[in-house]
């Protein structure tokens, strides 16, 4: 993905549009496993380094899961084993087979596909990205996951204008959705998501409509409270956007308020054209 991501979208993705969304939001190469699951597993980093020590260690862990690949084929804690330990040696390409097979593995945890799209993407098959996604959204037209993803996939590929749509047609059919069964979209989570791609176009006008009707929804709601403050601030607009982090400080839970705290006091970024930054999983 190109282009300098400003930090203050950054925030607002994680503190506006993540929290209480109750979805476990995997970031880019982030976390292949996340905490909802059986068990735990390092946080994979393939841009990282690590000792020659370690690398050794991990590449013999990852043989010792590839023979027993070659016995069982579809024995989950070995692909399991191999996902994590190519992610760590940085070899992207290589966990994309086995992370593949896990996902057919796990249907209905759509977090492994929406890993295994980001890792198309991020290897240079946006193809192959898009058509994961696609399949999450043909039978979960909510997971907001597969909703962000394919949406950054798209700002990343120059076609805003189909993020913008695909978020939007989410919202038309929503309601019809939810009357089948209750749940399957979460409204105000996705008018932010919507806000947010208007935000990193620059397109703030509409970004702030967005946001001021779900303040107007949901007086209680803190996120996006915070999102309008955030554009407020980035457009100069300093005492407006001062008088909404006091509002989302009172709004927001204990876990974020220092964050929500320290983006009231830190001075407004350039501005620049980001694109929608990898999710974050939240509590």
């Amino acid at each position: 993905m190109s282009g300098k991501r400003n930090p203050w979208i950054n925030v607002i993705l994680v503190l506006a549009v993540l929290a209480f969304v109750g979805f476990s939001m995997i970031p880019l190469l982030g976390t292949a496993f996340k905490q909802q699951q059986p068990s735990t597993v390092a946080t994979p980093t393939p841009t990282s380094t690590i000792s020659g020590e370690k690398r050794t260690e991990i590449e013999a862990q990852v043989k010792g899961y590839e023979s027993v690949l070659k016995r069982e084929p579809q024995n989950p804690t070995a692909l399991r084993g191999v996902v994590e330990g190519k992610l760590q040696l940085g070899d992207i390409k290589g966990a994309i087979v086995p992370l593949e097979e896990f996902a057919k593995l796990n249907p209905n945890q759509t977090d492994y596909t929406v890993l295994l799209a980001q890792l198309k993407q991020r290897t240079g098959d946006p193809e192959g990205a898009a058509l994961a996604y696609r399949e999450i959204l043909t039978t979960k037209p909510g997971d907001l996951n597969a909703l962000q993803g394919y949406a950054e996939l798209q700002i990343a590929q120059k076609r805003p204008e189909a993020a913008i749509a695909l978020i939007q047609d989410t919202l038309k059919t929503a309601n019809q959705l939810n009357d089948v069964q209750a749940g399957t979209v979460d409204v105000p989570s996705v008018q932010l998501l919507l806000g947010l791609v208007y935000a990193s176009q620059q397109r703030y006008t509409e970004a702030l409509v967005i946001y001021d009707e779900a303040i107007r929804v949901n007086k209680q709601d803190f996120r996006p409270v915070l999102a309008k403050a955030m554009i407020l601030k980035q457009q100069g607009k300093t005492a407006e956007a001062q008088s909404l982090f006091t509002t989302a400080v009172s709004l927001a839970p204990a876990q974020y308020k220092d964050q929500v705290k320290r983006q009231a006091t830190e001075s407004a970024q350039p501005s620049a054209t980001p694109t929608p930054p990898p999710p974050n999983q939240t509590p």
